[in-house]
């Protein structure tokens, strides 16, 4: 199943780092989210464009994850010659991954 049936995300950019955060419809299914969206997995579905760390918080208090991705913006939104290099399309593409 793709993260997109159980979970949305936000996120947003400050430079040539990127926030997402993931939240699930249904916090019930947030259990399973920290299982599956782990550190190693996000930096290896950004593989190609993420060259720095990513680091995982976990909000349990209102049953969501945030990752922060240093070095994933192509230098940033006015530097990247990207079309679109916004942390909003990186969320995107996250709910795309299979858990």
């Amino acid at each position: 199943m793709k993260l997109r049936e159980i979970a949305h995300a936000r996120a947003g950019d400050k430079g040539n780092t990127c926030n997402i955060c993931v939240v699930p419809y249904d916090e019930k299914q947030y259990p399973l989210l920290k299982e599956k969206l782990t550190v190693d997995r996000v930096r290896a579905f950004f593989s190609d464009i993420c060259l720095g760390e990513v680091i995982r918080y976990e909000a349990d208090a209102v049953s969501s994850l945030n990752f922060v991705l240093k070095n994933a913006l192509g230098g940033g939104v006015t530097r990247s010659l990207a079309v679109d290099k916004h942390g909003k399309t990186l969320g995107m593409a996250l709910l795309e991954i299979d858990i």
